[in-house]
């Protein structure tokens, strides 16, 4: 037993309200929109031309991550959650700041942004179907799930919505009026993370008595599966023979989640449960901060060049072209 919690942080419920939730819907609808206009369907198209990268990619993420993650609830002993709390996170696609860091290390963008929009079409069936399945094997998260019930379809549904239509009208916006997609991307994309970091600092401060008291609880499983997930990506991208370029992508593919997705889906099914609802929020922060730190390391020790370098995905395509 490594680490073991408070028993009561699986009884805690995180104060939301329905109009915070109803915001977090729309706010993680327009993060998915602005990958999507971002995205074509020569993205897809190139995601056939390296189907050994997008490959090892999808399977690292949809089974050797969620896999991994378990293993590693029952090494730390966490409470049922918590556990739950970081499959969920795992079970995540990855959002657009996997592009951003890709960009940032001087990785393949065009790698990442192919790897970003193919998880999160397969997310859409793939994650329900991966929450159930990993949280039904836990010994102790299983009690949790059979409590709430919690239906892969009725999930599949709300991914499909959450996911699925602002993906699909993101895409169709992008091939038949090009430069509004762009001009839109550069707005939609950064707005809809700030709005995201806000509704997260609104929920911290109107439960920060919880936070503070269970915080300490979620830091060290937290640093550890994110760190995990990192090196995963980075290993396998090794251990695929990728150029060095599409290991950077690959690293932050598998390490980066969209944690606001998690954290939606937390207070849709799961009723705000507490270590669930600290997992992915503080995931969510710390996510991008050590990601941004892997990437300024790796641009400066490897003495990484990104000036003039693409700055996002379309970029990456007419530079291609």
């Amino acid at each position: 037993m490594l680490l073991p919690l408070a028993t009561d942080v699986d009884n805690v419920k995180i104060l939301f309200e329905e109009s915070s939730l109803t915001t977090l819907k729309i706010v993680i609808g327009a993060i998915l929109f602005g990958i999507a206009l971002d995205t074509s369907l020569d993205d897809f198209a190139a995601a056939l031309r390296r189907p050994w990268a997008i490959t090892v990619g999808v399977l690292v993420q949809f089974i050797a991550l969620p896999a991994i993650t378990f293993a590693l609830t029952l090494a730390l002993d966490l409470r049922a959650s918590l556990a739950l709390g970081l499959i969920l996170v795992a079970c995540c696609p990855p959002g657009n700041v996997s592009n951003i860091l890709t960009h940032r290390s001087g990785g393949d963008v065009a790698l990442s942004v192919s790897m970003t929009a193919v998880s999160n079409v397969l997310a859409i069936f793939l994650m329900p179907l991966n929450v159930a399945f990993w949280g039904s094997l836990h010994p102790t998260a299983k009690d949790v799930l059979a409590d709430i019930d919690l239906s892969a379809v009725d999930m599949l549904v709300e991914v499909g919505l959450v996911i699925g239509l602002p993906f699909a009208a993101g895409i169709t916006i992008a091939r038949l009026w090009p430069r509004v997609a762009a001009v839109g991307h550069r707005i939609i994309g950064p707005l809809s993370y700030v709005a995201l970091a806000g509704i997260i600092a609104i929920g911290v401060a109107n439960n920060w008595d919880t936070f503070v008291a269970y915080i300490g609880v979620v830091l060290l499983a937290v640093f550890l599966h994110d760190a995990l997930a990192l090196g995963l990506g980075y290993a396998v991208g090794r251990a695929a023979r990728l150029p060095d370029a599409s290991v950077r992508a690959m690293t932050f593919e598998v390490g980066i989640r969209n944690a606001g997705l998690g954290l939606l889906l937390v207070f849709t099914y799961f009723d705000g449960l507490g270590g669930m609802a600290l997992v992915a929020a503080w995931w969510g922060i710390w996510d991008i901060i050590a990601g941004l730190a892997v990437a300024i390391t790796w641009r400066r020790v490897r003495g990484v060049v990104i000036v003039g370098a693409p700055a996002s995905a379309t970029a990456a395509k007419r530079e291609r072209a």
